[in-house]
C-alpha cells in the first residue's frame, strides 16, 4: 500500500470519530449521567488525538510537529482515562486507577522529553499506549460491582476492542523501538501499521456501539428505579415495595433465619395538612423519611407504602435488635424536630417479627399493621411489638 492509502484511513477514522462525537450527544439528549459525559468526553479526545496526530505529519520538520504530536499524545492518553472514568460509573470501583492515572502524566512528558530520539519516542509512545488500553480493557471486563446488573455484551465489546488496539499498538512499537527503517513515520505502509490503522479504526467505532448500549441500559435502569422510588421522599413507593419485600421474605422463611417488620404511622399527619397546608405536610414527609433513610442499613428495605403510613424490613435482626432500632429512630426523630420546630410531629409504629404462621407477606403485614393499630389506639407516639 502506498502513502495515501495510510493517509486516507488516517483521515477516515478522524471523520468517523468526529461523526460519532456529535451524533452521541444528540441521541443521549442534555439529561445523562456523569458516566455517559466521560464516555462523550472520551471520544472527543479521541477524535482530537486523531487530528493532532495527522496535521503534526503535515508540519513535519517544522517546530509545530512536537507541539501538536505531543497534543496528539496528551488527548489519546486523556481518551482512555476518561472511559475508565465511565466504566468506574457503570460498574463500580475498577482496579488500576492510579496507575492508569500516572500513564496518563506519564505519556505526554515523556513523548516530549524524547522527542529527539525516534526510536526511543516511538516505542516509549505505543508502549505506554498498550498499556493504557490493557488497564481500561480489563476495567471493562472486571466483575460488577454496581447495583444496576450490566449485562455483558457491551463490556465484552469494549474489552475485545482496547485489547485488539493494544495488540497492534504493540507491534508498532516494536518496529519504531528497534527496526525504525521499517516503520519512519506514522503513515509508514508496512503491513504492522496498516493493521493498526484498519483496527484503530474499526474499534473506536464499535467501542461507540458499546458506549450507546451502556447509556441505553442505564437509562433503562434509572426508569425502573424511578417506578420503584416515591418522588417526594426517596423512599421506595408501594410498587418498589412489593416487588423487592417478597424476595426478603423467601429467603427468610427459606434460610429460616430472623425477619423483622416495622409498620410506621405519622401521628395527626391529616390535621397537619388541613391546618398548616400540603406543602408544610411535604416537609414533614421529607424530614422523616431522611430520618429513616438514615437508620437504614445497607441491607435493610425502607418503603413509603401509604400517604402517611412506612414500612421498615429488617432481615437478620431479632426481636431486641428490632426494638433497638425503633427507639434510635424515634429518639433521632425528636432530636431532628428540634432543630426544625414548625415540622414538629411523632409516629406510632407496629413491631412484628416473622414466625412460622407467616404464610404470605401479606400475612406477616398484617399483624404488624395489627400492632400498629393498637399502638395509635393506645394513644399514639408509642411501639407496639406482637409475635
Amino acid at each position: 500500500m502506498g502513502r495515501i492509502d495510510i493517509y486516507t484511513i488516517l483521515v477516515l477514522t478522524a471523520i468517523n470519530l468526529a461523526t460519532v462525537s456529535i451524533a452521541l450527544p444528540l441521541i443521549m439528549g442534555r439529561d445523562i449521567s456523569h458516566a455517559a459525559r466521560m464516555a462523550q468526553g472520551s471520544l472527543i479526545f479521541q477524535t482530537l488525538g486523531w487530528v493532532f496526530i495527522i496535521a503534526s505529519d503535515q508540519w513535519n520538520g517544522h517546530w509545530l510537529d512536537p507541539v501538536l504530536s505531543t497534543c496528539s499524545m496528551a488527548s489519546a492518553s486523556l481518551a482512555n482515562y476518561l472511559m475508565f472514568l465511565a466504566l468506574q460509573d457503570w460498574l463500580g470501583a475498577r482496579p488500576l486507577r492510579r496507575t492508569l492515572l500516572l500513564l496518563t502524566v506519564l505519556m505526554p512528558v515523556g513523548y516530549a522529553l524524547s522527542f529527539s530520539n525516534y526510536p526511543v519516542r516511538v516505542g516509549f509512545a505505543n508502549f505506554v499506549f498498550a498499556a493504557q488500553l490493557l488497564v481500561v480493557a480489563r476495567a471493562a471486563l472486571w466483575p460488577d460491582r454496581s447495583k444496576r446488573g450490566a449485562t455483558l455484551p457491551w463490556r465484552a465489546l469494549i474489552t475485545l476492542c482496547y485489547s485488539a488496539v493494544a495488540l497492534v499498538t504493540v507491534g508498532r512499537g516494536i518496529l519504531g523501538g528497534f527496526y525504525p527503517e521499517l516503520y519512519p513515520n506514522f503513515q509508514a505502509s508496512h503491513p504492522v501499521n496498516v493493521v493498526a490503522q484498519l483496527t484503530a479504526n474499526v474499534a473506536l467505532v464499535l467501542t461507540a456501539v458499546a458506549v450507546l448500549v451502556a447509556w441505553r441500559e442505564e437509562a433503562d435502569a434509572r426508569l425502573r428505579e424511578q417506578a420503584y422510588t416515591d418522588g417526594l421522599t426517596g423512599l421506595l413507593n408501594r410498587h418498589g415495595w412489593n416487588e423487592r419485600a417478597p424476595i426478603l421474605f423467601d429467603q427468610a422463611r427459606r434460610h429460616r433465619t430472623a425477619l423483622a417488620l416495622i409498620m410506621l404511622d405519622l401521628d395527626h399527619f391529616k390535621r397537619i395538612n388541613d391546618t398548616r397546608g400540603h406543602e408544610v405536610g411535604d416537609q414533614v414527609l421529607r424530614l422523616f423519611s431522611d430520618v429513616l433513610l438514615y437508620h437504614r442499613r445497607s441491607g435493610d428495605l425502607a418503603a413509603r407504602v401509604g400517604g402517611e403510613e412506612f414500612a421498615l424490613l429488617l432481615p437478620y435482626t431479632d426481636r431486641v435488635g428490632a426494638i433497638q432500632i425503633e427507639q434510635r429512630l424515634r429518639v433521632s426523630l425528636h432530636d431532628a424536630c428540634e432543630l426544625h420546630p414548625s415540622l414538629n410531629v411523632d409516629y406510632s409504629s407496629g413491631l412484628a417479627m416473622l414466625n412460622a404462621n407467616d404464610a404470605s407477606l401479606t400475612a406477616f403485614m398484617v399483624r404488624a399493621d395489627t400492632a400498629l393499630y393498637r399502638a395509635k389506639h393506645e394513644g399514639r407516639g408509642r411501639l407496639v411489638v406482637v409475635g
